[in-house]
Order: C-alpha cells, then structure tokens, then sequence
C-alpha cells in the first residue's frame, strides 16, 4: 500500500480518532503482526504531542495457547502488575487505541466455557477502576489488515494481494483513501451532527423495527437519552472519534423496556468464533431465547455471561446504503459490519448519552435504565426493507427509516 496513503490514515487517526493533545499518554493495543504501521501511529502520536506511548502487543495464537494449558485458577488470577497496570490508567487516563486486525476465526477451538468463566471472575476485581474511567479518557477503534483476515475475505487471492486489497477497502471506508481525511472527517461529522439533532428534536419514547425476514420489535428510550454519532466529548473536555470508519447516531435504550425478535442480517464474529444465521427473542426487555445455525452455544453462552448481558446497552441507526455496505464486502469484523447497516447491542450502555449527564453520580445514570453488564456485543439487523418508525411522548408517529435508509 502507498506509504503517503498509510501516513495520512496514521495522522487521522492520531489527531481526529484520538485527538492528542500536547504531554498526554497513550497506549496502543495491536496484533504482533502489525509492527510496522503501528511504529507509523506512533510517531504521528508524537508528533500531535503525546508525552509517551506504550505499545501493548496481542497475539490469538498464543491467547488460544495460554487457554490450552493455563488452568482456571491461574486464568482468573490478577497478578500485582496487572492491577498496578489498571490502577496506573484510572488515575493517569491516557488515551487509549485500539488497532484491530484479529482473525475471525483466531480463537476456534479454544475452552469457551474456561474463557468466560475466567472473564467473569477477573472483571469484578476490574470493574471499580472501569467505572472510575468511564467517559474521561480518549479512545479510538480503528482497523489494520492482519493477514488471516485478509485471506478469510479474499481466499483466492495471495497473501501479499490480500492485504493490498483490505487496505485500500479499509482506507476508503474510512474515508481515508482520497483527498484530505482529516477535512472529510470534520464534513462527515457536521452531517452526523444534524441528523442527531433532528432525532433529539423529536422527543422519541419508542421505536419499532419490521423487516421481511422476521424483525417485529419495539423498544423503550430513556425520556433524557440523546442520540449520538461520530464525535464526542469526554469529561474532560476533550474531543474524539471513539470509532474509524463510524457511520452510525446511536442512543442507549432504557434498560428493561422492549418485546419481540431479532433476526441478525450478518455474521458475528465473537471470541474468535464466526455466529452466524442467528435470532434473539425479547420478553419483558431482556433476551430469553436465541437460536443460531452456526455456534448456537457460544450464542447463548454470551447472553448469559452475566446478569445484565441479556438486556440491550444500544441501538443504532445506520443506512442501509451505506459506504460500508455499498463495497458488498463482509467484513467478519464488527467495526465495519455494524457500520454498514443497522445493529443493536447486548450488554453495557452508554452513561454519555444522557443530557447533562457530568452533573450524575454513576449509580443515578444507571437507575435512569443504562444497562451495566461485562460485555457490549453489537450485531447486525439492517436490511433492505427495514422499516423504523419511532413514537414521540404524545404518541405521534415519525417514520425514521423506509426500505433501510433514512426517511429524512
């Protein structure tokens, strides 16, 4: 891939993902093999002024060695550093990015039941310093073309042309290949702005989800939950783009408050596994059945992985006719797949989409039906005929979306 093209990717994500500014820190979180785009990250980083830069290397492979032959006991134990480590972020709040990469299929095979028991024991311990982070650190998700992605999307391709490919799909996605990314960032994010506005005007207390194949749902929204979309602004002041490419206005539902079924339109990639031809049925707000053509339990494993992984922590509006989708690529990762149609999320909720929500306590955003949970699972429910028609607090209607795009 072009060098000048990989710069400018580097410096979006630098100065519009994270939005560095002068003697803060950052930690990037990457695959082992993405070294030499991630040494270009860094240096942009430096040169928007970041003090230090710590680079946190993953592998899937040896994620799936250390499940092998760790035993539970060793999985679920926090080692002193590793608390240091967290304990270090909470009171630092350096940004933090996320360069993901990951083989889809990377964890096949490995003890899920071991993984999530594992998850569950350690994330109590965690959850203290979580909360204290929560909305006042800069983060960003942003994607790299690791190689067995690539050959998963592109099987009769060589390895080398593979990743060529991702990365020119991955660049246009994220409106990155052509011109100045940074100016089409602060475009896409003005237009963002206006829809959300327009959603925020309506005063929605309900939307209700149809399509063909299935979808007949209606979900409850929180009376002072704004919708949202591309930039935020965390609680100290700063702004960001938490996800490139992002093309969805979200809100977090009120937790509780929803009927009805999900048919999933597109494959989840969860854990390092594929879930694929999927649906959930909801009753009395949470999910009480699913049922999936491809890792059926492993489906189900994830809606149970806590008390709260049942209820719906987001929804999000995306046109069907989206960038994303209009490649008709399946991307087999949730950055872009959920950027490419419609979705919803099971699990935590967002406290920021509250108004004014700086001026509550954590425990009081919760009470106001933010759902709390270990996970935050998006998965795909846009189609070409999805229809969303939301209800305001005096029971008028408002189309929002006709035949999966927007109506307005």
């Amino acid at each position: 891939m072009n060098k000048t093209k990989l710069r400018a990717y580097a410096k979006l994500i630098a100065r519009r993902g994270l939005n560095v500014s002068k003697g803060q820190d950052v930690i990037v979180q990457t695959e082992v093999e993405q070294l030499e785009f991630v040494n270009m990250v860094v240096e942009e980083l430096y040169k928007a002024g970041a003090r230090k830069v710590f680079v946190d290397f993953y592998s899937l492979t040896l994620s799936k060695t250390h499940n092998k032959y760790r035993k539970l006991d060793d999985m679920i134990k926090i080692e002193d550093f590793e608390l240091e480590k967290i304990k270090w972020r909470s009171k630092n709040l350096p940004c933090i990015l996320f360069l993901d990469g990951e083989d889809p299929d990377g964890l096949v095979g490995i003890d899920q039941e071991k993984e999530s028991i594992a998850s569950g024991k350690r994330y109590p311990i965690l959850k203290p310093f979580i909360d204290e982070m929560e909305n006042k650190y800069q983060w960003c998700i942003a994607a790299v073309p690791g190689t067995m992605w690539a050959k998963k999307l592109y099987p009769s391709l060589s390895k080398k042309k593979a990743v060529e490919l991702l990365w020119e799909n991955i660049l246009k996605c994220s409106r990155s290949y052509d011109g100045n990314p940074i100016k089409n960032w602060d475009n896409h994010n003005s237009d963002l702005k206006k829809r959300c506005d327009y959603l925020n005007s309506l005063h929605l207390k309900e939307l209700r989800y149809k399509s063909s194949n299935g979808t007949d749902f209606k979900v409850g929204l929180i009376s002072d939950a704004l919708f949202m979309g591309g930039a935020e602004t965390s609680l100290k002041n700063k702004v960001f783009n938490p996800n490139i490419p992002s093309e969805e206005i979200f809100t977090s539902p009120k937790k509780g408050v929803c009927e009805g079924v999900l048919y999933a339109t597109k494959p989840l990639s969860y854990r390092g596994e594929v879930i694929d031809e999927f649906y959930i049925i909801f009753k009395d707000g949470k999910a009480i059945e699913a049922h999936a053509k491809k890792n059926e339990k492993l489906l189900n494993q994830m809606i149970n992985e806590d008390e709260f992984a049942c209820f719906l922590g987001e929804v999000a509006l995306v046109p069907f006719n989206s960038p994303i989708n209009n490649t008709n690529i399946l991307f087999y990762n949730t950055l872009f797949d959920e950027n490419a149609c419609c979705h919803v999320a099971l699990g935590h909720g967002f406290t920021n989409v509250i108004k004014d929500y700086e001026k509550y306590s954590l425990e009081e955003l919760r009470e106001k039906g933010i759902n709390d949970s270990m996970i935050h699972v998006d998965f795909m429910i846009g189609s070409s005929d999805l229809s969303i028609v939301g209800i305001d607090e005096n029971d008028n209607e408002h189309i929002i979306f006709k035949e999966g795009n927007w109506a307005f």
